[in-house]
């Protein structure tokens, strides 16, 4: 193709009659320039980028932040446990302080964080351990025990199946009592989550841990001022009774 066909092929597409008309203010060949065009804003790449243009979102932004860094914390906590580089009584303080102030970082952020897997997949947070503990709500020496053996000493054992006598009937009394605040009834359901555990010789597949363990999962989704509704409150009062006369059951065997 010749340069003369060239230019009236081109002329054709860009729908003009003149063949010489597509190269008029154009760039494109010889180099010349558009009169038209409009230069580029200048870009300083030493000035500073805002990711916000106000408080409220300055606050937020710091908020979050605490939310990242609470739950990464949380995780080098758990496998520093789980490889014992901590002990028992080291953790559990530091554990129950990060679920604490997790709690307070996520009720500050209301709607912006509903969900925490969805949090941890957006900022690519990879902290299976720490998600779970938070998901519980408790730290794993209430979950499963701090695993010190206290067998050999028989009041305190005694001590210990007293308490968790202690804690069934409260945790039912409160629920009777018409409490039904996640405030009111998750701190009970711990404590009684502990002397279950304390309970050394107690069977590891006995049914009421297991039954504590999925309402403090269910509890600790909802918000601290939440109510269970009155289902929820009759089954919880119903699963309690029930493995109550279970643990009286096994004492009567010992």
């Amino acid at each position: 193709m010749s340069f003369n066909q060239t230019q009236k092929y081109l002329a054709t597409v860009n729908g003009s009659s003149s063949p010489g008309s597509s190269f008029s203010g154009s760039s494109s060949f010889g180099g010349a320039s558009n009169n038209n065009a409009r230069p580029l804003p200048g870009i300083n790449l030493d000035e500073e980028i805002r990711l916000t243009t106000n408080n409220r979102e300055r606050a937020q932004m710091d908020n979050m932040a605490d939310l990242y860094s609470i739950i990464v914390v949380l995780e080098h906590l758990e496998l520093a446990y789980i490889r014992s580089s901590i002990t028992h009584t080291e953790y559990t303080p530091a554990c129950r302080q990060l679920i604490a102030q997790f709690r307070t970082a996520s009720s500050l952020l209301g709607e912006v964080v509903p969900d925490l897997e969805k949090f941890m997949k957006e900022y690519n947070l990879n902290c299976p351990a720490a998600a779970k503990r938070i998901k519980i709500g408790v730290p794993a020496t209430v979950e499963f025990g701090d695993g010190v053996s206290n067998e050999a000493n028989g009041h305190r054992t005694a001590k210990y199946v007293a308490e968790t006598v202690q804690s069934y009937i409260t945790v039912v009394d409160v629920l009777k009592l018409g409490m039904a605040a996640v405030d009111q009834i998750h701190p009970l359901l711990a404590d009684l989550m502990q002397s279950l555990n304390n309970v050394r010789s107690l069977p590891a597949d006995f049914e009421g841990r297991a039954k504590v363990r999925e309402w403090l999962i269910k509890l600790n989704s909802m918000k601290a001022s939440e109510e269970l509704n009155a289902e929820e409150k009759r089954q919880l009062e119903f699963d309690l009774e029930s493995n109550y006369t279970a643990f009286r059951g096994w004492l009567d065997n010992q």
